[in-house]
């Protein structure tokens, strides 16, 4: 936590709003869609989601592929403990919804389902495109299945494996947008990188969750927006955003969203 606030004061430093952009199709990235003020109507399916997930008193068992967590010190967790500790907030999951708004894509994979709260803002982006989602945790799966088929959302298919078992069976699928939100570490990031690399063309873009967890997935942050293949890169500080546009020059952006 103490390399998170020394991380984020110096983000507040060198982050820039709109103003500061030199580039056109980061600009209307940026105005268009991170900015946008617009209360969409599926803001409110997103709420009556969330809430629901609130009221869920059921205790399950769950199974950590990552690094684990820093608020659970069991893994008998209540469902609705995990949608408040663990699950995407309001903020950003709002703002995953509009990213999936703006670009339409038509493929898009998430790392890391968990609840549902962060799967369900990019399959309502663009209800006919597909969502692809990876769950390790086979307790957590059934719990965001269940959810997506209460709330009657239609474009989510679920994997539940591991992000190893999915990169050994998917091995030839492109996708338009790719979310990382799983094992925060140094050495898997990369590798996953590296692996993500295989499924994405000229317009897709990946968004990287918590690169400011810790000094390690900072550093494996930097290493991503240094690849030959990232021209584009966006750090918020919560996410890290990277595309592969080679029509563009290679740059560098720090935005406070």
């Amino acid at each position: 936590m103490i390399y998170q606030a020394k991380s984020y004061i110096q983000f507040l430093r060198k982050s820039k709003n709109q103003h500061g952009i030199h580039s056109p199709f980061v600009y209307d990235f940026a105005t268009k869609c991170l900015y946008n003020k617009t209360k969409f109507d599926s803001y409110a399916l997103l709420k009556r989601f969330r809430k629901d997930l609130a009221k869920n008193k059921e205790t399950i068992v769950v199974e950590d592929f990552g690094k684990g967590s820093r608020v659970f010190t069991s893994n008998h967790r209540k469902v609705s403990k995990i949608a408040k500790n663990a699950g995407i907030r309001k903020k950003r999951q709002k703002m995953l919804f509009r990213i999936s708004n703006y670009f339409q894509p038509k493929e898009t994979l998430e790392l890391g389902t968990s609840l549902g709260l962060a799967t369900v803002a990019l399959a309502l982006g663009n209800t006919g495109g597909q969502v692809t989602t990876i769950e390790g945790c086979p307790n957590t799966a059934k719990k965001a299945k269940a959810q997506w088929e209460k709330f009657q959302l239609k474009n989510i298919l679920l994997q539940q494996t591991t992000f190893e078992g999915f990169f050994e069976k998917d091995t030839s699928h492109k996708y338009d947008l790719i979310y990382v939100d799983g094992n925060h570490d140094k050495e898997k990031t990369l590798q996953y990188f590296q692996l993500l690399l295989k499924k994405v063309h000229n317009d897709s873009l990946i968004i990287f969750d918590d690169i400011y967890w810790s000094k390690e997935m900072t550093q494996a942050w930097q290493e991503i927006i240094k690849n030959d293949t990232v021209t584009v890169s966006i750090d918020t500080f919560y996410w890290g955003i990277v595309f592969f546009r080679r029509e563009q020059r290679k740059q560098h952006f720090v935005l406070r969203v």
